[in-house]
């Protein structure tokens, strides 16, 4: 079998591969060694933990995926409640955090304009990369209460659309276009917060292949909206070509935090 031959093949049992491998809650072990992404220069678990730490009885998880990244908080405040949008999510969640004495409710991951929960329902409001209403926030926090957040910025992973999107469309789409650190901290002041920390960064990523890049994309569906690798076959195959003859594929991640207190 020639060079191009060999190659054809790993492309093709690589794409397959990420085709079928099975994508449950919010995790990406099937990646391990294969994607790495760098995390941003701050602790996002320590600023909660900070403010656990210092008196929280009612805390709110929003987008909690499979509950893995709560359930790492041990222990918990007696009333904590988690929300999910992806429904596959809400049941992997709710068996993962329901031992926990957590209840986990779904809402409608499209529409963050209403939350269900009562005015002033908690101390704290915790947000990983999920979407969010910045005048619903401080509706269901007390006076005083306490939002953190990181969030996914408009330039997360650029490099990865323009390597599919331009041969295919001639242009690159952002999945969160007007989204970062300024426009979110002006929408959380307008809606009455004090923002007490304000942080954004561009941290690395690595694609060690190109299964990797299609496991990615089939997790991640808003990076590349149309994304399908027939669409997309012809420029995955080159992608796959560049990793083979030149090393892992880096991309930057766009992350911001912001850290606000309810007036």
């Amino acid at each position: 079998m020639d060079d191009a031959a060999a190659a054809q093949r790993r492309f093709d049992e690589l794409v397959h591969e990420a085709l079928t491998a099975p994508f449950v809650g919010w995790g990406f072990d099937y990646l391990a060694g294969r994607w790495q992404e760098s995390p941003p220069p701050w602790d996002y678990r320590a600023e909660v933990v900070a403010r656990l730490q210092a008196g929280v009885e009612r805390l709110l998880d929003m987008g909690t995926g499979g509950g893995e990244w709560l359930s790492t908080l041990q222990p918990l405040p007696p009333r904590t409640v988690a929300t999910e949008g992806y429904a596959p999510n809400v049941s992997v969640a709710a068996s993962r955090l329901g031992p926990l004495g957590v209840r986990v409710v779904a809402v409608d991951g499209d529409d963050p304009a209403r939350l269900p929960f009562a005015d002033g329902a908690f101390d704290l409001v915790i947000n990983r990369h999920d979407s969010y209403d910045p005048a619903e926030v401080r509706r269901v926090l007390k006076p005083g209460g306490w939002f953190i957040t990181q969030q996914v910025g408009e330039l997360d992973g650029i490099e990865l659309n323009r390597w599919l999107q331009l041969p295919v469309h001639g242009a690159v789409s952002l999945s969160y276009p007007g989204w970062d650190l300024a426009a979110a901290a002006r929408a959380l002041e307008a809606a009455g917060f004090v923002v007490v920390k304000r942080q954004e960064a561009f941290p690395p990523a690595v694609f060690r292949d190109i299964g990797a890049v299609v496991y990615y994309l089939r997790a991640i569906p808003w990076q590349i909206p149309d994304f399908s690798v027939e669409r997309y076959y012809q420029p995955l195959l080159a992608l796959h070509r560049h990793i083979e003859r030149n090393g892992p594929l880096t991309v930057h991640g766009h992350r911001f935090l912001l850290v606000a207190c309810r007036d």
